[in-house]
Formats: C-alpha cells, sequence, structure tokens
C-alpha cells in the first residue's frame, strides 16, 4: 500500500487498464493495446532475437541466428540446373532475396519455407512450381513443408493443410477433414497420408497406390502414431503395437497372409520399393508384399524369430530387385530379398557372423557393414558398391561411418581420410580430389549421384 491507502491490485500506472501487480510490462506507451499481461507489441521480443515484435518482419526466426534490422536473417537462395526443374529462380528473385528458413523439393519443384511463414515456389509449373492458386493460404503460418515426387503438401500452425501440384496436390475430396488437427504428412511417391492429433489418418493422392484408405477406415480411426509407406502401398503403426495396411497389395498393401502376426507387438517398420517388414518387441521380424522385393523370408525365417535389433533395405536400380538386412543382438546379420541386390550375402557370411555395430547401403542394390574393429564388408550388386576389393586394405580397419549415393560408397576414417568405391560416375572414384581427401574430413554429405566434404 502507498502513502495514498492503494495497494498494486488497485493501480495502473501507465494505463494500459492491468493493474500495476499484473502488468508484466510497467511502462507502456500511451494508447498501445496490451495483452493480458500488460505488454504491448513494441516490448515483446517472443523470438529472441532483438528485435521487437512491432517491427519484427520475421517472427519466428530460429534461436542463434543472425538478424536485420526487420528481424530476419539472410536466408537467400541461389539456384542452378536445369530451369525446368528448378534451376531458374529469377521469376521468384525478390522473394528469394532475404528470410528464407528451408527448402523442399519434388522430383520438378522446389518450395521456400520462410521466417514470416510464407511460402514461395518456382520449377515445373504443373508438378508443384505453381502454387498460385493457393498463394493467400500459404501467406503465413506454415510451419512445414512435405512432398510427393510431383506436388507439395503444406502444414499449417493452426492443423490446416494446403496442397498444389501433380500427383497428390488435389485434396479437395478430403478438404474437410485436413482443415485442422494435422500434426504430420507422410508420403509415397503419388500420394500423402496426414496423421492428425486424434490418431486418425486421411489419404489423398493416387487412389490405386495408397490414396484411397477406404477399405481399412474404421482401423484409421483412431490410434495410429506412425506411418511408413514404399512405393505403391501404405503401413501404419497404431498404439496398440497392430499394423493397419493399404494400397496396391503386392507391394504391400495387402499384410492380410500376415494379420496375426501384426496384431500385436510391433515397434517399427522398414520397407523396400514393393515390401515391408515389420520388428517386433520380441526381436522377431514379420514380412509382407512382392516376394522378390523382400515380402517373402521363409528362407530366415528361423534367424528372424528372434534377437533382431534393427533392419536395412536397398530399392534396387530395377523393379522387384529390393533386400533387406537384418542386424542381431549379437553382431550377426541376416539377409533375404533380391539375391543380385543384397539378398543373397553367403559370400560373406562368416564375416557378417558377429562384430557389426552398423549397416549401410546404396539406393540401388548393396550393402556395408560395419563392424567393431573399424572394418567393413560389403555385398550386393557389384557395380552399385557391393565390391569393394580393390580398395580392401584400407578399409579392413579405422572405419568410423560410412555413406552413400545410388551406386556408391565413401567410408570416413578416424585419421580423417575417406575410401569410395563402387560406379565412378556416382561417386565411387575420387582419384581426382585423393590429395584433399587424405586428412582432416570431418563430414560428408551426399545426393544420389555425387558426395561432398567438408574438410577442417
Amino acid at each position: 500500500m502507498d502513502a495514498d491507502g492503494c495497494s498494486q491490485s488497485q493501480l495502473d500506472d501507465d494505463g494500459d487498464g492491468v493493474m500495476n501487480d499484473a502488468d508484466d510490462c510497467p511502462l507502456t506507451p500511451t494508447v498501445e493495446a496490451v495483452d493480458d499481461d500488460g505488454c504491448a507489441p513494441s516490448q515483446l521480443d517472443d523470438d529472441n532475437d532483438g528485435v521487437m515484435n512491432d517491427a519484427d518482419d520475421c517472427p519466428l526466426t530460429p534461436t542463434g541466428e543472425v538478424v536485420d534490422a526487420d528481424g530476419c536473417h539472410g536466408g537467400s537462395v541461389v539456384t542452378w540446373g536445369d530451369s525446368y526443374s528448378g534451376g531458374n529462380s529469377s521469376s521468384e528473385s525478390s522473394n528469394l532475396s532475404s528470410g528464407v528458413i528451408q527448402i523442399y523439393s519434388a522430383n520438378y519443384a522446389f518450395a521456400a519455407l520462410k521466417s514470416d511463414g510464407s511460402v514461395v515456389t518456382w520449377g515445373n509449373v504443373w508438378q508443384g512450381g505453381n502454387s498460385s492458386s493457393v498463394s493467400s493460404n500459404l501467406s503465413s503460418g506454415v510451419t512445414q513443408i512435405f512432398s510427393t515426387n510431383y506436388a507439395f503438401a503444406a502444414l499449417k500452425s493452426d492443423g490446416s493443410v494446403v496442397t498444389w501440384g501433380g500427383s497428390g496436390g488435389d485434396s479437395s475430396s478430403v478438404s474437410s477433414n485436413l482443415s485442422s488437427g494435422v500434426t504430420h504428412i507422410y508420403s509415397n511417391p503419388n500420394v500423402f497420408a496426414a496423421l492428425k492429433g486424434d490418431g486418425s489418418v486421411v489419404t489423398w493422392g493416387s487412389s490405386s497406390s495408397g490414396g484411397d484408405s477406404s477399405s481399412v477406415s474404421s482401423d484409421l480411426s483412431f490410434g495410429v502414431t506412425q506411418i511408413f509407406s514404399n512405393s505403391n502401398a501404405f503401413a501404419a503403426l497404431k498404439s496398440d503395437g497392430s499394423v493397419v495396411t493399404w494400397g496396391l497389395s503386392y507391394h504391400g498393401g495387402d499384410s492380410s497372409s500376415v494379420s496375426s502376426d501384426l496384431s500385436s507387438g510391433v515397434t517399427g517398420i522398414f520397407s523396400t520399393s514393393y515390401a515391408f517388414a515389420a520388428l517386433k518387441s520380441d526381436g522377431s521380424v514379420v514380412t509382407w508384399g512382392h516376394t522378390d522385393n523382400g515380402g517373402d523370408s521363409s528362407s530366415v525365417s528361423s534367424d528372424l524369430s528372434s534377437g533382431v535389433t534393427d533392419i536395412f533395405s536397398t530399392n534396387g536400380l530395377y523393379p522387384r530387385s529390393g533386400a533387406f538386412a537384418a542386424l542381431k543382438s549379437d553382431g550377426s546379420v541376416v539377409t533375404w530379398g533380391h539375391a543380385d541386390y543384397g539378398g543373397d550375402s553367403s559370400s560373406v557370411s562368416s564375416d557378417l557372423s558377429s562384430g557389426v555395430t552398423d549397416i549401410f547401403s546404396t539406393r540401388n542394390g548393396a550393402f556395408a557393414a560395419l563392424k567393431s574393429d573399424g572394418s567393413v564388408v560389403t555385398w550386393g550388386s557389384s557395380s552399385d558398391g557391393g565390391d569393394s576389393s580393390s580398395v580392401s586394405s584400407v578399409l579392413s580397419s579405422g572405419v568410423t561411418h560410412i555413406f552413400s549415393t545410388g551406386s556408391a560408397f565413401a567410408a570416413l576414417k578416424s585419421d580423417g581420410s575417406v575410401v569410395t568405391w563402387g560406379s565412378s560416375s556416382d561417386g565411387g572414384d575420387s582419384s581426382s580430389v585423393s590429395t584433399d581427401l587424405s586428412y582432416g574430413v570431418t563430414q560428408i554429405f551426399s545426393t544420389n549421384d555425387a558426395f561432398a566434404a567438408i574438410i577442417g
């Protein structure tokens, strides 16, 4: 109580309508609108970038970013390559000059997310590069973007979804279900599947590849926690450990032959292009889908009945040419699927009987196992990285991690050197930069056909 007999709950010194005892901003300028705590936009900095809300053009700046006077960090975009596929962004140059925090891609287009929650698109106009039809919905509030091969789906902070582009770009048939509550979006090349906060799933896109989930709609109405996909089918994992599948039947959309095994206990799902493998809490594995693509594991069923801790896969360069590799708790490896693309590891079986700590793969059909002694074992398609005989001596020790393109591997060693093998056109031949890769490499990145290393 002051000298006039007034308590803080009775006083409003800055005249903002919030009494002193509840006013977090007691010096609010006259006539500024305030929130329940008595604070005006000129007194708040929600993203902690040093620019107050009323002057911040980019209110969602990530923590730690250096920003300009408008509250936006650099975030400019440079593009190159095939103009048809997004290499030419000149039509959007002004919108891409600042504020971009993330870039997403489909096969032939890009979508940039800016720190103010808006989206900028360019590339093939029919396959996601032109978002003019939904531009008003993409002007603010977007938090993340997902893609099929030919379309985009933007998730907004209010849980709604905005779509555009080719296959998967038209969600009008399910628009009412996408107006709120969506927490994550999954996809295959032609279909989107949205997971909602209540555990239900909404699908759209090519009906035969999973866009039509009406046959399992009751099972997808609650309890789903995660969704997995391959080229033409989906598998949803539910909170009770059961699995629901839909999409092209012989690519894994039909799991009726193993339904009893998928009714409980599943903890993770893995895929090749046309098959799925489910890992259960007891360490067993259940497979279904195209038999030549890993859907049939009967030849190794006894080895997959217990002890499996993780599963890896290749997709194969050609249809139905994928394979799986299961890592067991004793450090051994079990493989199945297309024999030529990693499903047959008999030539290196003794090396895979113990000591394996991790497995890596090229997309097109080879595996590389890293062992606890730092050595590497490879198998699968020889032209896609399965044959490492030319560098076997330098892969006998010291390897700490392995990276891959579609058809080549790059091994990073503890001394900072790099060893490569596989298709020369996909990064397997690093002879032109061998001196640069002989020491000091700290990180390696890859596209489908090339590697990039950070030195120092």
